[in-house]
């Protein structure tokens, strides 16, 4: 009897030492690098045998039952996963407990228009495109904001994603980033402000954000801003009209392109245009809706990122003559 325990406890010393050994050896893969991709609810065996599948040369039975034996099979979480060489089963174990998803990442730049950031989508790396194809319309519907123009919706920042995560789910993100964003400093707007609704806010935003070329500069181009729709003065800024030229804009905006009407163009419509032109960051909106409280009705741009304000317009026209005519 005696001796028939001395060869079960020896026995399962080596089984120990077995398994022991096996957990911190390199798994071998079918490549330098395997995708795994967990499915929501799959089963601790269903995970086992999707590591297999997915090019892990490993019994699936094995792995199942030391996911198992090591009491965290239940923590395992759905994702997608890069598997790279080094893998052992204790450390892929850890992975999927941890969640530790292989992520990339897509920047959504402030002063973006939708074109561009459907653009900077497609290009996105193992990015699903499911939006591809489709009118601006049906993809804020699918969004849940049908009827909503696109425009300025989405807040601009760095979104890391998992592969296989769809484009639609990362415009959601970014348009409930905006939302809270938008939220937020209209609850900061100075008690005078001319604007009457966040959206408003985000349209003057937007404008903010393509007339700065430097972030200082913000309020101030703010406050002007406010001062003209306060007193009923056309806002003649270019960037709406550029926006309203659509793809007719070649890069030189002409004399005709201000005087052809457009629900954008600022020089021949009163008030905000209809729409945002443009993703404004945070700064911007903190700039509509806390303007700098200034004379200023005119501002040009010196030549190095800055601007000049002028209230008066025979002050503004000296400006224009010094930094854009050099008289």
């Amino acid at each position: 009897m005696r001796r028939l325990l001395t060869l079960f406890l020896v026995a399962a010393a080596l089984l120990g030492g077995a398994t022991a050994w096996w957990l911190n050896q390199s798994l071998s893969l079918s490549a330098e690098t395997v995708d795994l991709s967990i499915e929501p609810g799959t089963s601790v065996r269903g995970v086992a045998q999707a590591v297999n599948e997915a090019g892990v040369r490993v019994n699936p039975g094995l792995l199942y039952w030391w996911f198992r034996l090591s009491g965290e099979a239940r923590l395992i979480k759905a994702g997608s996963y890069e598997l790279t060489a080094g893998t052992t089963p204790r450390s892929l174990l850890n992975t999927l407990v941890r969640g530790e998803e292989s992520l990339r990442s897509i920047t959504l730049i402030e002063g973006w228009n939708f074109k561009q950031v459907r653009a900077a989508l497609l290009k996105a790396e193992l990015l699903t495109p499911t939006t591809q194809g489709l009118e601006a319309d049906l993809i804020m519907k699918a969004l849940d904001r049908p009827g909503v123009h696109p425009e300025g919706r989405f807040f601009p920042d760095t979104y890391t994603y998992a592969k296989g995560s769809t484009d639609l789910a990362l415009l959601k993100r970014a348009l409930h980033a905006m939302d809270k964003r938008l939220a937020a400093a209209w609850k900061q707007r100075r008690p005078d402000s001319v604007l009457k609704s966040p959206d408003q806010a985000l349209i003057l935003a937007s404008i903010i954000e393509k007339e700065t070329g430097r972030a200082s500069d913000r309020p101030m181009i703010g406050g002007v801003f406010s001062n003209r729709l306060r007193i009923g003065m056309l806002l003649q800024t270019d960037p709406t009209v550029i926006y309203g030229l659509g793809d007719e804009f070649d890069g030189n905006l002409r004399r005709r392109h201000l005087q052809a009407d457009t629900p954008w163009n600022t020089y021949t419509r009163g008030g905000l245009p209809p729409t945002p032109i443009a993703m404004p960051g945070k700064a911007a909106l903190m700039a509509a809706v806390q303007p700098a409280t200034t004379p200023a009705l005119y501002f040009v741009a010196r030549g190095d990122g800055t601007s000049q304000f002028s209230a008066s317009l025979d002050d503004h026209n000296r400006a224009v003559n010094k930094y854009q005519r050099g008289q």
